[in-house]
């Protein structure tokens, strides 16, 4: 099978938009977790959040006139998209639009935009409703704005799986590339939770933080404190392409998708199964595909729920897949930094291991102070750490016991 690599990279976050600002926040494991000051937030349970600043300073190239019609979380994925196109040296005009596609995953649609035209809807009647609301809200509309916006025509896909969304549309676009059904793929994930609704939805779950008074501690993965995650906004999009492809248009090649494997637990409707035995099954297949050795995995990009059942059942599962070696594998989270991107979250993940690779350095899981006996990894703990990674392993886990694993490989 065709050997399938990253070639371009676009993310649009709360600790960063663009590759190079990200970077250079997350190695420094600052936080960017704040209180939500886009509406009242103050009856909510949990009201902090990953919030995306100076989003209008990188959206020069879409008209006004677009992003009124638009949701925010589709605003978010077109200059993710602009990001990676740009990075990856593409000019659209020299690829066969029909031969390239989009493949993105997000878990709740675009609830901002919807929720303003519900209320007008209730206040003002039919005749008060935007025209443009059956358009803005649903799942796949990032991946049409894209489309139209760029003119690709080729097949694509959403993947809603809830945060394993965006890992699994990453997979299909790859998939779709070895298949040879397209030469160029656009794949990753966006995420706009902050808003009355969405942020009630997740309130709902019992997932979350309630840390409000100090939200920069409040995401603390696999520490015995933790209490939930941390939700944020952002975007995180991929350039994908087949390696002999992008090696004759000498593009940037940053690192190859190996392997990859999706299941479920099938235990309950929220909770994973607490013993970890799928997500440590879906681990050992997408080694088998990638053809890699246990021994051989230099970091893993974790979960990293922050949640009892969620951390402990994670952990569980590293230990039943490698044993003794666990403990000198080196797993973090760093998204505990700028909060959990849901259904955009896997894309950001991968890029935050390709970023890793290239520059050595593992970032770290912060506010780990309290350790859990139960969870009993090297989480690289509040600073980051040099180490070359040729080899990695990101984990993706949704409700309901949704578990995806993707192997990467950094290329020479």
């Amino acid at each position: 099978m065709a050997e399938i690599v990253i070639t371009g990279m676009g993310i649009v976050s709360p600790a960063g938009i663009g590759k190079a600002n990200f970077w250079q926040h997350i190695r420094e494991g600052n936080s960017s977790i704040t209180p939500i000051t886009r509406f009242d937030s103050s009856l909510y349970p949990s009201r902090i959040a990953g919030q995306v600043k100076e989003l209008e300073s990188y959206s020069n190239s879409f008209s006004p006139r677009l992003l009124k019609k638009i949701d925010l979380f589709s605003h978010l994925a077109l200059v993710a998209a602009e990001l990676a196109l740009k990075d990856a040296d593409i000019d659209l005009k020299n690829f066969d639009l029909k031969r390239t596609g989009i493949f993105m995953g997000n878990a709740i649609g675009g609830w901002l935009f919807a929720e303003t035209e519900l209320r007008d809807l209730y206040v003002e009647g039919r005749e008060g409703i935007s025209p443009f609301m059956v358009s803005a809200w649903f799942p796949a509309a990032p991946q049409g704005q894209i489309s139209i916006f760029y003119g690709i025509k080729g097949y694509s896909k959403t993947v809603v799986a809830d945060r394993a969304g965006s890992l699994m549309a990453i997979a299909y676009g790859a998939r779709t590339l070895e298949r040879e059904k397209l030469d160029l793929v656009l794949a990753g994930g966006m995420e706009a939770p902050v808003s009355p609704y969405a942020l009630l939805c997740c309130n709902t779950s019992g997932s979350l933080s309630r840390k409000n008074e100090k939200p920069e501690q409040a995401y603390a993965p696999f520490d015995k404190e933790r209490d939930g995650f941390v939700i944020a906004e952002g975007s995180g999009v991929l350039i994908l392409e087949r390696l002999d492809e992008a090696r004759k248009r000498k593009a940037p090649i940053y690192a190859r998708i190996c392997g990859f494997h999706t299941n479920c637990d099938g235990y309950d409707r929220i909770e994973p199964d607490p013993e970890g035995i799928h997500l440590a099954k879906a681990i050992e297949e997408t080694l088998k595909e990638a053809g890699f050795d246990k021994e051989s995995i230099d970091y893993i990009c974790a979960d990293g729920v922050a949640t009892l059942a969620g951390d402990i059942s994670e952990t569980k599962a590293i230990k039943k897949v490698f044993g003794k070696k666990a403990k000198d594998i080196p797993v973090s989270v760093p998204k505990s930094m700028f909060g959990n991107m849901l259904g955009a979250q896997g894309s950001v993940d991968v890029i935050t291991t390709v970023l890793s690779m290239m520059f050595n350095t593992i970032c770290p899981t912060i506010n780990y102070r309290n350790p859990d006996p139960e969870c009993d990894l090297d989480y690289v703990p509040n600073k980051a750490r040099p180490k070359e990674i040729k080899r990695a392993l990101v984990i993706s886990r949704g409700r309901g016991g949704i578990n995806a694993v993707m192997a990467l490989e950094k290329v020479k």
